[in-house]
């Protein structure tokens, strides 16, 4: 059976796929990033303290960011990063694709022959987890940062089960 890798279907009892910690911490970041800047450089250690992410680490991805042309570096007393454009022009696929996370949901290596069984070959369900591998390509290729900062994420599940459509107010009661 492939082993399963990339985004978390909240409702089922068991994680279909999961994305490292790689991945979800650039997209946090960029999102505070995002949040944060109002045109002026914002801090690496501001937002590892706000998002609680190690400033090390922050680092590390911030430099694969800029070289991927999403961030921007600022030097200097009130240095720090900016977005390279627009957070409604920064789709979520490219901040994981930058930070060198594949986006599979199987274990076989992209654009081999080879299958993800130890004899090489493909297992049974194969197509099934490629077809899931494109399906969450486009969805997060679909996505923001804008998206994600204004609650435009469409598919939200309240818990009482319903599905939400429109942005929900920060501080709403429940």
């Amino acid at each position: 059976m492939c082993k399963l890798l990339t985004a978390v279907a909240p409702v089922m009892k068991e994680q279909i796929v999961k994305l490292t910690t790689k991945g979800r911490y650039a997209v946090m970041a960029m999102a505070d990033l995002a949040r944060h800047s109002s045109g002026s450089p914002v801090a690496l250690a501001e937002i590892a303290e706000r998002q609680e992410i190690s400033l090390s680490y922050l680092e590390q991805l911030f430099a694969k960011l800029r070289r991927g042309d999403l961030v921007k570096s600022v030097r200097g007393p009130g240095g720090g990063y900016l977005l390279s454009r627009q957070a409604d022009d920064i789709r979520i696929s490219d901040v994981i694709l930058a930070v060198d996370e594949p986006i599979m949901a199987t274990r076989c290596e992209l654009g081999s022959p080879k299958g993800c069984l130890p004899s090489s070959g493909r297992c049974i369900t194969h197509d099934l987890w490629e077809g899931l591998s494109h399906q969450i390509q486009l969805y997060l290729g679909s996505v923001s940062l804008g998206d994600v900062i204004d609650g435009r994420v469409a598919g939200r599940v309240s818990f009482e089960g319903r599905q939400h459509t429109e942005p929900m107010a920060a501080n709403a009661a429940d």
